[in-house]
This record gives C-alpha cells, sequence and structure tokens, in this order.
C-alpha cells in the first residue's frame, strides 16, 4: 500500500504531459528510477542492518521497489490521457490538484487499479523470500525448516505460499473484472 501511494503521487510528478518543469520531472523519474533499479533483496539487507531483524525491514524494502515500478507503469499511463478533460479543466480555473483530481485521475483509474493489483500479487510472493535476509515474514520460517531439515514443514509453507498466491490471482481477477464493469456501467 505504502509503495502504491508514493507510486500514484509521484507518477503526476513524472509526466512530462502534466509538469512543464524539467527539473522537477525530472527529479521525479529519478527517484523512481532509483527506486525501481535498487532490488528489493538489497534493500531488505540494508534495512536489516539499520532496523534488525522483523517485517520491517520487509515492508520498507517492498514498499520502496513497488513505488518505483508502479510509478513508472503509472505515469506512463498518465502520458497517455486524452488532453481535451485537462484543457477543459485548465480552462476552468482548476489548479493543478483540481485538473489532476478531476481530469486524469477518472481516465487512469482502471490502468491504475489493475497495476495495483498485479504488484500486490507479485509482492506476496517477493515477501517470502526476503525472508530468507532476515527480513521477516513466511520467508523466515521457510529458511529455518530448511536449515533445520525438517522437510515436511518445507513442504508446507511451500504449499501454503503456492495457495495463497494462487487464491490472491483468483481473488485479484475477480476484483479487477469487478472494477472494470463498475466503471463501464457509468
Amino acid at each position: 500500500m505504502l509503495g502504491g501511494i508514493g507510486g500514484f503521487l509521484l507518477s503526476f510528478l513524472a509526466s512530462s504531459n502534466l509538469v512543464a518543469n524539467r527539473w522537477l520531472r525530472g527529479a521525479a523519474r529519478r527517484v523512481l528510477e532509483f527506486c525501481r533499479t535498487v532490488p528489493d533483496i538489497v534493500f531488505a539487507l540494508i534495512f536489516v542492518m539499520a532496523f534488525g531483524l522483523g517485517p520491517v525491514p520487509g515492508v520498507l524494502a517492498i514498499a520502496l521497489h513497488s513505488m518505483g515500478a508502479l510509478g513508472k507503469l503509472f505515469y506512463e499511463v498518465v502520458e497517455n490521457i486524452d488532453r481535451k478533460p485537462v484543457e477543459g479543466a485548465t480552462a476552468a480555473g482548476a489548479s493543478w490538484v483540481a485538473m489532476v483530481r478531476f481530469a486524469v485521475v477518472p481516465q487512469v483509474l482502471p490502468n491504475f487499479v489493475s497495476y495495483l493489483l498485479l504488484r500486490f500479487e507479485i509482492n506476496v510472493r517477493q515477501a517470502s523470500v526476503l525472508g530468507f535476509v532476515g527480513a521477516g515474514g513466511i520467508g523466515l520460517d521457510l529458511l529455518e525448516a530448511i536449515r533445520k531439515f525438517y522437510y515436511n514443514d518445507v513442504s508446507a509453507i511451500l504449499l501454503l505460499i503456492i495457495l495463497t498466491v494462487m487464491l490472491i490471482d483468483l481473488g485479484t481477477e475477480w476484483l479487477r473484472h469487478r472494477l472494470i464493469g463498475a466503471m463501464e456501467r457509468h
């Protein structure tokens, strides 16, 4: 959720059709590039050193990487919007924030939700990997079971991870279709 919020906010600042200031747009894009380029496992290692073992390093690592990945996808969607509503809102005297809220967000929301749900599924899988570096979660339990040669536990944990990802995939697909259907009716 944190990564989605950060990506959402920075995507508008990184969009060339909404921000004329090259420096501001460039700074937003560099932040997103940095967060997207550094692997989340590296972020996790850094945060484990800073905060110790536990879930906080994993959450922060996934949030930063998600912010970069989602921000990039989001600003590409924003750059492909229909300019007419933006021009209409600007001509009516809307502030930049109001223009984004009423002319841009309604156009991009279906794609944003779709990308956000996909990233949620990716993050659940990635959370199990981050446990291997001490960033908490079920991955830490999996690593412990592997180290102690508890193969029944390893099998059970892997099965739970697979089932969880499958259920999340089915749930996000159902939710995505419901949201798209609701948006098409309006």
